[in-house]
């Protein structure tokens, strides 16, 4: 009879967690495995293999509750740029969830989702590739340094304890249409940069009705290169990831293949869906994340390109009940 596995999932409610829950109890590699959802503020609805429990992390008490008999930790939690909450989710939250880990005799892996905000993102020149032994160089605000000090707490924990875990260290993460609205000079902008509020609200109104894209461009004015990851891709990896020898203590960038440069994005939607662009002068720099490692190590794949990143945005429909939520970091 085989052995039931739970994993523990922080931040269910993410876009990740969400996709994750979903795809692990429909993929028959893992009819073994139920998931404990811990969720905060939104919740989930329980179902056959999974129980949802809420509550805070910062908070020990909460966090030996949903460690409690798990085998498998999914570390999704975060906050963004609210320095009031960062503390308690990126100090106080994983280090109680590791020490519940640690101490726990059913707990088997610590699975942490990092950021390429904690080598800088494209806020610093990177003239080479960035890989996994980049110093850290978090970009101004808590939000980047969370993601710092996330990384840095589970990596003492493997020195300290030779605790089980591994990060997976990604950039931008993109679903349904987020590349597409990233790309809008509207109100309804997806994420940073804000364009409107570069060139101002007569010019972005005006864009806006020509469908005009814009194409970043960086201090000398040459089109930025920015990494980005598809949710489904990040999902593929993190399944993966699961009781994978060579994931033991590693940490890996998981990205597309090459970043979105966006000079070719401009030139892609005017030959596909006939949209003109505009430059815009950003103090953003070009930045290529290097996934090799996934790749050589876990025999991990992306399968999504500019192209089918691009189309898939493009192509979404959303229902009724399945409303946008606009976000700007910050």
């Amino acid at each position: 009879m085989t052995k039931m596995k739970r994993v523990l999932v922080t931040g269910a409610t993410g876009k990740v967690g969400s996709v994750f829950i979903d795809r692990l109890l429909h993929d028959a590699r893992f009819d073994a495995f139920t998931i404990r959802a811990l969720c905060h503020n939104r919740k989930l609805e329980r179902r056959e293999r999974l129980e949802v429990v809420s509550g805070g992390l910062e908070d020990r008490e909460v966090a030996g509750a949903a460690v409690d008999g798990v085998t498998h930790v999914l570390h999704l939690a975060t906050v963004k740029e609210t320095p009031e909450l960062v503390m308690d989710v990126a100090v106080k939250g994983i280090f109680w969830l590791l020490e519940e880990c640690r101490v726990s005799s059913a707990f088997q892996q610590f699975i942490l989702i990092g950021g390429d905000n904690s080598v800088g993102h494209f806020f610093y020149p990177h003239p080479i590739p960035v890989t996994e032994n980049q110093p850290y160089s978090p970009y101004p605000g808590c939000y980047a340094l969370s993601k710092v000090l996330d990384e840095v707490i589970l990596q003492q924990y493997y020195v300290q304890y030779n605790l089980a875990g591994c990060c997976l260290r990604a950039p931008w993460i993109m679903e349904k249409d987020d590349f597409k609205f990233h790309l809008s000079f509207g109100e309804d902008v997806f994420g940073g940069p804000r364009w409107r509020d570069l060139v101002g609200a007569e010019k972005a109104d005006a864009y806006v009705r020509s469908k005009t894209i814009p194409v970043m461009l960086d201090p000398q004015g040459e089109p930025v290169m920015r990494n980005f990851v598809h949710v489904d891709d990040l999902v593929d990896a993190i399944l993966r990831m699961i009781d994978h020898p060579k994931a033991f203590q590693q940490t890996f960038n998981i990205c597309m293949n090459e970043p979105v440069d966006y000079g070719e994005l401009a030139a892609y939607l005017k030959e596909s869906r006939r949209l003109p662009s505009v430059g815009i002068r950003t103090p953003y720099y070009s930045t290529w994340l290097d996934n090799a490692k996934a790749k050589f190590l876990l025999g991990w794949r992306p399968q999504y390109d500019l192209q089918k990143l691009t189309d898939s945005a493009w192509d979404y429909k959303r229902s009724a009940d399945d409303p946008r939520v606009v976000w700007y970091p910050g």
